[in-house]
């Protein structure tokens, strides 16, 4: 795709957490569908239980409300879609580092560039390779991804890093969001790895009604 058509391409936001089991799903297909409906995602990285805290109620700090968020049954679907997709999946071990700081390594890659190639890398490790996330798999990330390791340090620790984190996680929620992965295109809210086929159609010119908006 050319420089002219990608500004003419259309837009989609894709708020995603990078622990999240639906949205590692969801960005294996993010390179097909932006060739197929000829569109740009932008990736927007977030700490997901931080965007959860914030609207006052977290279904992952409770006992399970319904089956949908019981941890067998997110995993057995997970599962499913990887199935679905021809995907490889592990379920994730648990973070050992603050959750904010994969998002937070995403947004300081960002300065040189690498911001989806980190959110990508960190995804492998998480459900391809079942790694721990820990500070020396962050550590890791520089070579991994070909960028200078003093730099990234430096704005992984930068307040101005931890100032965007919170700045994406306010227009997140500003615009409805309340739970990733979402995907935003004119104004539209598909939320889920399973509304990507809605999403797609929206793309291809279907219809779609003005959706109610979550405060």
């Amino acid at each position: 795709m050319s420089a002219a058509d990608m500004d003419a391409a259309p837009t989609i936001d894709f708020y995603l957490g990078i622990g999240s089991r639906y949205s590692y799903l969801a960005a294996t297909q993010i390179a097909r569908i932006e060739r197929d409906r000829g569109c740009r995602f932008v990736w927007k990285p977030i700490a997901s239980g931080a965007l959860l805290d914030r609207r006052g109620s977290n279904p992952f700090r409770q006992e399970p409300v319904s089956g949908q968020y019981d941890g067998a049954w997110r995993e057995y679907d997970a599962k499913c879609w990887a199935a679905h997709y021809g995907v490889p999946f592990e379920e994730p071990k648990p973070f050992r580092v603050d959750p904010t700081v994969p998002a937070l390594a995403s947004l300081a890659a960002d300065a040189q560039g690498a911001l989806v190639a980190c959110c990508r890398q960190l995804m492998m490790m998480i459900f391809v390779e079942r790694r721990e996330i820990d500070d020396a798999a962050i550590a890791e990330l520089p070579a991994l991804l070909g960028i200078d390791a003093r730099a990234f340090t430096d704005a992984l620790e930068a307040p101005q890093t931890h100032i965007a984190h919170e700045a994406l996680l306010e227009e997140a929620r500003a615009r409805g969001v309340f739970g990733v992965p979402t995907f935003v295109v004119d104004d539209r809210l598909f939320w889920g790895n399973d509304r990507l086929v809605l999403l797609e159609a929206a793309l291809a010119g279907t219809p779609m009604p003005s959706g109610a908006r979550q405060a």
